[in-house]
């Protein structure tokens, strides 16, 4: 491959072979996950992550653990 041309509705960016140029391309949008969407002010030592569709957000506390999703057994 000798280019890669990347277009969008009004801007095209070339970078040719064997052009030492470094070329960084931003676009606003979706950024991920907020940490702050999860609620841990319960959360208790080995508390996992799970999804409350009550409250629908994401919890970490002691309704579920590495202890309470096992029967006797190690996580």
């Amino acid at each position: 491959m000798t280019s890669v041309n990347i277009t969008t509705n009004k801007n095209t960016v070339t970078v040719d072979e064997g052009d030492p140029s470094v070329i960084t391309v931003a676009t606003v949008g979706p950024q991920g996950a907020n940490a702050s969407m999860v609620n841990v002010d319960n959360a208790v030592n080995r508390s996992i992550v799970y999804y409350d569709s009550t409250s629908s957000s994401l919890k970490a506390d002691a309704s579920w653990t590495t202890s309470t999703i096992t029967d006797g057994g190690n996580f």
